[in-house]
């Protein structure tokens, strides 16, 4: 069971780090070449993440045989509060802290990685079996 949630958790990130670099890429080039927030385009970034993220998952992570009408209903949720995870503790590290928004996007996305982890095994594309 151990090596089972190891081996999905790694798997996992593998398809985070996917995910990473559409983030980063998407937050670094909002910031440099069009001059938005931090704030905004790590928020842009999260969304583009989220959307490799979920894609990735269904098929090979978690590989989810449930209807995506309830896996991405989920999914979005998840997501959501993800973002508001990762937009809360940008402000707090940008703004109150003072912090390079790199530093305290890589604390964000550690953070948030065990956020969605957690919430997408167990609630995301968890099938539920029935006894009997």
């Amino acid at each position: 069971m151990l090596s089972e949630l190891l081996q999905q958790f790694v798997r996992f990130a593998g398809v985070g780090v996917v995910s990473a670099i559409g983030h980063y890429g998407l937050l670094i080039a909002l910031v440099q070449g069009f001059h938005l927030g931090p704030v905004k385009a790590s928020s842009a970034g999260a969304l583009l993440g989220a959307w490799i993220n979920y894609s990735l998952n269904y098929r090979y992570t978690f590989c989810s045989t449930k209807q995506h009408r309830e896996s991405v209903t989920k999914f979005a949720v998840v997501a959501t509060v993800g973002l508001a995870i990762n937009t809360a503790l940008m402000w707090v590290g940008v703004v109150l802290l003072a912090a390079n928004y790199l530093i305290s996007q890589v604390t964000t996305t550690l953070i948030v990685l065990l956020w969605n982890f957690s919430a997408n095994r167990y609630w995301t594309f968890r099938i539920h079996q029935t006894l009997g």
